[in-house]
Protein backbone atom coordinates (compact mmCIF):
# COMPACT_ATOMS: atom_id res chain seq x y z
CA UNK A 1 0.00 0.00 0.00
CA UNK A 2 1.12 3.43 -1.08
CA UNK A 3 1.84 5.96 1.98
CA UNK A 4 -0.80 9.13 2.62
CA UNK A 5 0.48 11.75 1.13
CA UNK A 6 -0.08 15.56 2.60
CA UNK A 7 -2.09 17.62 -0.11
CA UNK A 8 -1.86 21.49 -0.11
CA UNK A 9 -5.54 22.59 0.23
CA UNK A 10 -7.27 19.21 1.14
CA UNK A 11 -10.65 19.65 2.56
CA UNK A 12 -11.08 18.80 6.12
CA UNK A 13 -12.88 15.28 6.48
CA UNK A 14 -12.74 12.33 8.42
CA UNK A 15 -11.03 9.61 7.01
CA UNK A 16 -10.18 11.07 3.82
CA UNK A 17 -6.63 10.11 2.67
CA UNK A 18 -4.92 11.22 -0.45
CA UNK A 19 -2.01 8.25 -2.30
CA UNK A 20 -0.16 7.66 -5.08
CA UNK A 21 -1.13 4.51 -7.67
CA UNK A 22 -0.40 1.16 -5.89
CA UNK A 23 -0.02 -0.97 -9.41
CA UNK A 24 -1.43 -3.34 -10.13
CA UNK A 25 -3.42 -3.49 -7.35
CA UNK A 26 -5.53 -0.51 -7.80
CA UNK A 27 -6.60 -1.44 -11.27
CA UNK A 28 -9.49 -3.40 -10.62
CA UNK A 29 -10.83 -0.99 -7.97
CA UNK A 30 -10.19 1.87 -10.42
CA UNK A 31 -12.15 0.27 -12.84
CA UNK A 32 -15.41 0.27 -10.85
CA UNK A 33 -14.94 3.54 -9.60
CA UNK A 34 -15.04 5.29 -12.90
CA UNK A 35 -17.26 2.69 -14.56
CA UNK A 36 -19.39 4.10 -11.61
CA UNK A 37 -19.13 7.70 -11.99
CA UNK A 38 -19.81 7.52 -15.88
CA UNK A 39 -22.75 5.83 -15.25
CA UNK A 40 -23.70 8.57 -12.95
CA UNK A 41 -23.19 11.45 -15.49
CA UNK A 42 -24.34 9.35 -18.93
CA UNK A 43 -20.55 9.19 -20.47
CA UNK A 44 -20.70 5.81 -22.43
CA UNK A 45 -17.24 4.36 -21.29
CA UNK A 46 -16.92 1.47 -18.87
CA UNK A 47 -13.05 0.24 -19.19
CA UNK A 48 -11.78 -2.85 -17.47
CA UNK A 49 -8.98 -3.19 -15.12
CA UNK A 50 -6.65 -4.71 -17.86
CA UNK A 51 -7.81 -1.42 -20.45
CA UNK A 52 -6.74 1.21 -17.59
CA UNK A 53 -3.33 -0.70 -17.01
CA UNK A 54 -2.68 -1.34 -20.96
CA UNK A 55 -3.29 2.58 -20.92
CA UNK A 56 -1.48 4.09 -18.52
CA UNK A 57 1.49 1.58 -18.67
CA UNK A 58 2.02 2.35 -22.11
CA UNK A 59 1.71 5.83 -22.04
CA UNK A 60 5.14 7.14 -23.03
CA UNK A 61 3.84 10.69 -21.82
CA UNK A 62 2.86 9.21 -17.86
CA UNK A 63 4.89 7.90 -15.18
CA UNK A 64 1.86 6.25 -12.98
CA UNK A 65 3.62 5.94 -9.79
CA UNK A 66 4.42 9.95 -9.86
CA UNK A 67 1.23 10.91 -12.22
CA UNK A 68 -1.68 9.27 -10.45
CA UNK A 69 -3.19 10.26 -7.44
CA UNK A 70 -6.31 8.69 -5.52
CA UNK A 71 -8.20 10.55 -2.67
CA UNK A 72 -9.74 7.32 -0.26
CA UNK A 73 -12.19 7.96 2.96
CA UNK A 74 -11.38 5.24 5.48
CA UNK A 75 -9.65 3.02 2.64
CA UNK A 76 -12.74 3.60 0.20
CA UNK A 77 -11.37 5.03 -3.06
CA UNK A 78 -13.54 7.82 -3.62
CA UNK A 79 -11.76 9.81 -6.31
CA UNK A 80 -8.23 10.03 -8.58
CA UNK A 81 -6.80 12.25 -10.72
CA UNK A 82 -4.10 11.43 -13.68
CA UNK A 83 -2.06 13.71 -15.50
CA UNK A 84 0.21 13.13 -18.84
CA UNK A 85 1.46 15.61 -21.57
CA UNK A 86 1.91 15.12 -25.25
CA UNK A 87 3.09 17.67 -27.89
CA UNK A 88 0.96 19.00 -29.68
CA UNK A 89 1.74 21.38 -32.94
CA UNK A 90 4.75 22.83 -30.97
CA UNK A 91 3.37 23.19 -27.73
CA UNK A 92 3.47 21.13 -25.04
CA UNK A 93 -0.36 19.42 -23.13
CA UNK A 94 -0.51 18.68 -20.03
CA UNK A 95 -3.99 16.42 -19.64
CA UNK A 96 -5.62 16.37 -16.85
CA UNK A 97 -8.59 13.53 -15.53
CA UNK A 98 -10.06 14.22 -11.76
CA UNK A 99 -12.74 12.66 -10.93
CA UNK A 100 -14.68 12.23 -8.05
CA UNK A 101 -17.13 9.77 -6.84
CA UNK A 102 -21.12 11.09 -7.28
CA UNK A 103 -21.52 11.19 -3.36
CA UNK A 104 -18.74 12.82 -2.61
CA UNK A 105 -18.87 15.75 -4.88
CA UNK A 106 -19.35 19.43 -3.88
CA UNK A 107 -17.03 19.31 -1.02
CA UNK A 108 -13.52 20.13 -2.09
CA UNK A 109 -11.92 17.04 -3.04
CA UNK A 110 -12.16 17.56 -6.88
CA UNK A 111 -10.42 20.76 -6.36
CA UNK A 112 -7.74 19.56 -4.05
CA UNK A 113 -6.86 16.69 -6.77
CA UNK A 114 -7.32 18.86 -9.48
CA UNK A 115 -4.91 21.65 -7.96
CA UNK A 116 -2.39 18.66 -7.13
CA UNK A 117 -2.20 17.62 -10.90
CA UNK A 118 -1.90 21.72 -11.38
CA UNK A 119 1.39 21.48 -9.18
CA UNK A 120 2.88 17.86 -11.09
CA UNK A 121 2.17 19.67 -14.31
CA UNK A 122 3.87 23.18 -13.46
CA UNK A 123 6.72 21.34 -11.99
CA UNK A 124 7.28 19.07 -14.95
CA UNK A 125 7.04 21.89 -17.54
CA UNK A 126 9.50 24.33 -15.12
CA UNK A 127 12.22 21.15 -15.07
CA UNK A 128 12.56 20.87 -18.55
CA UNK A 129 12.77 17.24 -18.31
CA UNK A 130 10.26 16.57 -21.45
CA UNK A 131 12.95 18.06 -23.57
CA UNK A 132 10.89 21.12 -24.19
CA UNK A 133 11.41 23.68 -21.66
CA UNK A 134 11.35 26.88 -24.62
CA UNK A 135 8.15 25.67 -25.58
CA UNK A 136 4.66 27.07 -24.44
CA UNK A 137 3.01 24.67 -22.06
CA UNK A 138 -1.01 24.39 -21.28
CA UNK A 139 -3.09 22.77 -19.05
CA UNK A 140 -6.08 20.68 -20.99
CA UNK A 141 -8.51 18.61 -20.34
CA UNK A 142 -11.96 17.59 -22.04
CA UNK A 143 -15.39 17.27 -20.37
CA UNK A 144 -19.33 16.37 -20.78
CA UNK A 145 -21.42 19.47 -21.11
CA UNK A 146 -23.88 17.58 -20.17
CA UNK A 147 -22.47 16.82 -16.83
CA UNK A 148 -23.64 19.65 -15.13
CA UNK A 149 -21.12 21.14 -12.42
CA UNK A 150 -18.46 20.83 -15.22
CA UNK A 151 -18.77 24.44 -16.33
CA UNK A 152 -18.86 26.47 -13.06
CA UNK A 153 -15.77 23.62 -11.64
CA UNK A 154 -14.16 24.57 -14.67
CA UNK A 155 -14.62 28.30 -14.63
CA UNK A 156 -14.11 28.32 -11.13
CA UNK A 157 -10.67 26.96 -11.44
CA UNK A 158 -9.85 29.61 -14.28
CA UNK A 159 -9.66 27.89 -17.54
CA UNK A 160 -11.39 28.59 -20.61
CA UNK A 161 -12.91 26.86 -23.37
CA UNK A 162 -11.25 26.22 -26.93
CA UNK A 163 -13.24 24.08 -28.94
CA UNK A 164 -15.82 21.28 -28.68
CA UNK A 165 -15.58 17.60 -29.39
CA UNK A 166 -19.05 15.75 -30.51
CA UNK A 167 -20.07 12.44 -29.93
CA UNK A 168 -22.50 11.23 -32.63
CA UNK A 169 -24.76 7.58 -33.49
CA UNK A 170 -26.42 5.86 -35.63
CA UNK A 171 -28.73 2.94 -35.36
CA UNK A 172 -27.59 0.15 -38.17
CA UNK A 173 -31.23 -0.87 -38.29
CA UNK A 174 -31.57 1.90 -40.35
CA UNK A 175 -30.55 1.21 -44.39
CA UNK A 176 -27.11 1.59 -45.13
CA UNK A 177 -26.44 3.34 -48.44
CA UNK A 178 -24.38 0.81 -50.73
CA UNK A 179 -21.71 3.24 -51.81
CA UNK A 180 -18.93 2.66 -54.78
CA UNK A 181 -14.98 2.64 -53.52
CA UNK A 182 -13.80 5.07 -56.00
CA UNK A 183 -12.18 4.07 -59.32
CA UNK A 184 -9.02 2.76 -58.87
CA UNK A 185 -9.17 1.69 -54.80
CA UNK A 186 -9.54 -1.00 -53.01
CA UNK A 187 -9.46 -2.47 -49.75
CA UNK A 188 -8.02 -5.69 -48.33
CA UNK A 189 -7.56 -7.72 -44.75
CA UNK A 190 -5.44 -5.68 -42.80
CA UNK A 191 -1.89 -7.82 -41.91
CA UNK A 192 0.43 -7.00 -39.44
CA UNK A 193 3.12 -6.06 -41.79
CA UNK A 194 0.57 -3.44 -42.87
CA UNK A 195 0.35 -2.01 -39.05
CA UNK A 196 3.15 0.58 -39.94
CA UNK A 197 1.93 1.69 -43.36
CA UNK A 198 -1.72 2.24 -42.26
CA UNK A 199 -0.32 4.19 -39.13
CA UNK A 200 2.13 6.16 -40.99
CA UNK A 201 -0.86 7.33 -43.56
CA UNK A 202 -3.30 7.68 -40.59
CA UNK A 203 -0.62 9.93 -39.38
CA UNK A 204 -0.02 12.08 -41.68
CA UNK A 205 -3.89 12.47 -42.44
CA UNK A 206 -4.21 13.78 -38.99
CA UNK A 207 -1.76 16.46 -39.24
CA UNK A 208 -4.57 18.70 -40.82
CA UNK A 209 -6.76 18.48 -37.42
CA UNK A 210 -6.59 20.89 -34.64
CA UNK A 211 -3.40 20.69 -32.46
CA UNK A 212 -2.52 17.24 -34.13
CA UNK A 213 -0.49 15.00 -31.38
CA UNK A 214 3.11 13.85 -32.62
CA UNK A 215 3.31 10.66 -32.36
CA UNK A 216 6.36 8.09 -31.17
CA UNK A 217 6.51 4.30 -31.55
CA UNK A 218 5.87 3.94 -28.29
CA UNK A 219 2.54 5.37 -29.14
CA UNK A 220 2.42 2.60 -31.85
CA UNK A 221 2.82 -0.14 -29.94
CA UNK A 222 0.56 1.18 -27.16
CA UNK A 223 -2.30 1.00 -30.40
CA UNK A 224 -1.56 -2.19 -31.32
CA UNK A 225 -1.24 -4.13 -28.29
CA UNK A 226 -4.85 -2.87 -27.33
CA UNK A 227 -6.51 -5.54 -25.20
CA UNK A 228 -9.54 -4.38 -27.36
CA UNK A 229 -7.70 -4.78 -30.41
CA UNK A 230 -9.17 -6.40 -33.80
CA UNK A 231 -8.41 -5.38 -36.86
CA UNK A 232 -10.36 -7.77 -38.56
CA UNK A 233 -13.16 -4.61 -38.21
CA UNK A 234 -10.68 -2.08 -39.72
CA UNK A 235 -11.71 -0.72 -42.96
CA UNK A 236 -8.75 0.35 -45.08
CA UNK A 237 -8.05 1.24 -48.70
CA UNK A 238 -5.17 0.85 -50.87
CA UNK A 239 -4.12 2.66 -54.11
CA UNK A 240 -1.22 -0.02 -55.05
CA UNK A 241 0.93 -0.19 -52.05
CA UNK A 242 -0.22 3.52 -50.82
CA UNK A 243 -2.15 3.62 -47.78
CA UNK A 244 -5.13 6.34 -48.86
CA UNK A 245 -7.61 5.87 -45.79
CA UNK A 246 -9.00 3.85 -43.44
CA UNK A 247 -10.92 3.49 -40.31
CA UNK A 248 -9.83 1.83 -37.33
CA UNK A 249 -12.93 0.16 -36.00
CA UNK A 250 -13.28 -0.86 -32.42
CA UNK A 251 -15.68 -2.52 -30.07
CA UNK A 252 -15.92 -2.41 -26.30
CA UNK A 253 -17.52 -5.73 -25.63
CA UNK A 254 -17.52 -5.35 -21.81
CA UNK A 255 -19.61 -2.17 -22.18
CA UNK A 256 -22.69 -3.84 -24.22
CA UNK A 257 -24.61 -5.66 -21.17
CA UNK A 258 -23.91 -2.13 -18.84
CA UNK A 259 -24.81 0.36 -21.45
CA UNK A 260 -27.80 -2.01 -23.00
CA UNK A 261 -26.59 -1.18 -26.35
CA UNK A 262 -24.15 -3.21 -28.86
CA UNK A 263 -21.90 -0.38 -30.00
CA UNK A 264 -18.57 -0.28 -32.59
CA UNK A 265 -16.41 2.87 -32.71
CA UNK A 266 -16.19 4.32 -36.03
CA UNK A 267 -12.20 5.55 -34.86
CA UNK A 268 -9.17 7.31 -36.15
CA UNK A 269 -11.38 7.87 -39.54
CA UNK A 270 -9.04 9.44 -41.95
CA UNK A 271 -7.95 10.44 -45.84
CA UNK A 272 -4.56 11.29 -47.09
CA UNK A 273 -5.13 14.81 -49.00
CA UNK A 274 -4.50 13.10 -52.93
CA UNK A 275 -7.51 11.18 -51.83
CA UNK A 276 -9.74 13.79 -50.63
CA UNK A 277 -12.81 14.77 -52.05
CA UNK A 278 -13.54 11.71 -53.99
CA UNK A 279 -15.83 9.88 -51.49
CA UNK A 280 -13.93 7.83 -50.44
CA UNK A 281 -14.61 8.48 -46.29
CA UNK A 282 -18.04 7.99 -47.15
CA UNK A 283 -17.36 4.41 -48.84
CA UNK A 284 -15.30 3.82 -45.81
CA UNK A 285 -18.31 4.35 -42.83
CA UNK A 286 -21.13 2.78 -45.45
CA UNK A 287 -18.76 -0.76 -45.46
CA UNK A 288 -17.33 0.01 -41.73
CA UNK A 289 -21.49 0.32 -40.87
CA UNK A 290 -22.20 -3.09 -42.87
CA UNK A 291 -18.95 -5.34 -40.85
CA UNK A 292 -20.63 -4.15 -37.80
CA UNK A 293 -24.63 -4.88 -38.73
CA UNK A 294 -23.69 -8.05 -40.02
CA UNK A 295 -21.10 -9.27 -36.70
CA UNK A 296 -24.64 -8.92 -34.96
CA UNK A 297 -23.99 -4.86 -33.09
CA UNK A 298 -26.81 -2.58 -33.60
CA UNK A 299 -25.39 0.73 -33.60
CA UNK A 300 -22.44 2.88 -34.57
CA UNK A 301 -20.70 5.78 -33.32
CA UNK A 302 -18.24 7.97 -33.48
CA UNK A 303 -16.51 11.40 -32.34
CA UNK A 304 -15.35 14.66 -34.58
CA UNK A 305 -14.08 17.74 -33.51
CA UNK A 306 -17.37 19.97 -33.68
CA UNK A 307 -15.14 22.37 -35.70
CA UNK A 308 -13.55 20.42 -38.46
CA UNK A 309 -12.75 22.03 -41.11
CA UNK A 310 -12.70 19.42 -43.76
CA UNK A 311 -16.44 19.39 -43.00
CA UNK A 312 -16.13 16.05 -41.50
CA UNK A 313 -19.64 16.29 -39.53
CA UNK A 314 -21.53 17.21 -42.91
CA UNK A 315 -20.58 14.13 -43.88
CA UNK A 316 -21.50 11.93 -40.84
CA UNK A 317 -24.76 13.72 -40.31
CA UNK A 318 -25.34 13.02 -44.27
CA UNK A 319 -25.10 9.60 -43.16
CA UNK A 320 -27.55 9.18 -40.43
CA UNK A 321 -25.29 10.15 -37.58
CA UNK A 322 -26.81 12.45 -34.91
CA UNK A 323 -25.12 14.04 -32.33
CA UNK A 324 -26.03 12.88 -28.83
CA UNK A 325 -23.57 14.48 -26.40
CA UNK A 326 -21.15 17.29 -25.95
CA UNK A 327 -17.94 17.86 -24.69
CA UNK A 328 -16.13 21.24 -24.04
CA UNK A 329 -12.24 21.22 -24.50
CA UNK A 330 -10.47 23.14 -21.59
CA UNK A 331 -7.28 25.19 -21.38
CA UNK A 332 -5.31 26.93 -19.15
CA UNK A 333 -1.67 28.39 -19.70
CA UNK A 334 1.16 27.64 -17.42
CA UNK A 335 3.02 30.49 -16.46
CA UNK A 336 6.87 30.26 -15.42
Amino acid sequence: MSPSLVVTGGPSIPGLTFRHLDRPRDYQALAALISLVNLHDGVDSLPTAEEIEHDWERNPGMDPDADVLLAEVDGRLIGLVEEDWRLRAERVFHQLHPLVHPEWRHRGIGRALLAWAENRATEGAASGAMGSRDLPHLLAGWADLEIPDVAPFAAAAGYRVEGYGIMMTRSLAEPIPDLPMPVGLETRPVRPEDHRAIWNADSEAFRDHRDPATRTDADFERWFTMPELDTGLWEVAWDGDQVAGSIWTTVYRNDHERLGIKRGWLEHISVRRPWRRRGLATALIARSMRRLRDAGLTEAALGADAENISGAVRVYEALGFRRVRTAAGYRKAIER
